[in-house]
């Protein structure tokens, strides 16, 4: 399966609370921290709600 890698830009300070219990699920808890995760329709659905938060890279 093909993975992708998942890097937060932005903070969370002033985020909603589901917002920052999405981007914990992912594995993310800096700035700038990256992840690399099995590409499913599942992470890209928590992907597409944070998406202004993150950035994602095919691999």
């Amino acid at each position: 399966m093909a993975k992708v890698k998942i890097t937060l830009k932005k903070s969370l300070i002033g985020r909603s609370e589901t917002q920052r219990r999405t981007v914990a699920s992912l594995g993310l808890r800096k700035l700038q921290q990256s992840v690399e995760l099995e590409d499913t329709p599942q992470l890209r659905g928590q992907v597409e709600k944070v998406s202004h938060l993150v950035s994602v890279e095919e691999k």
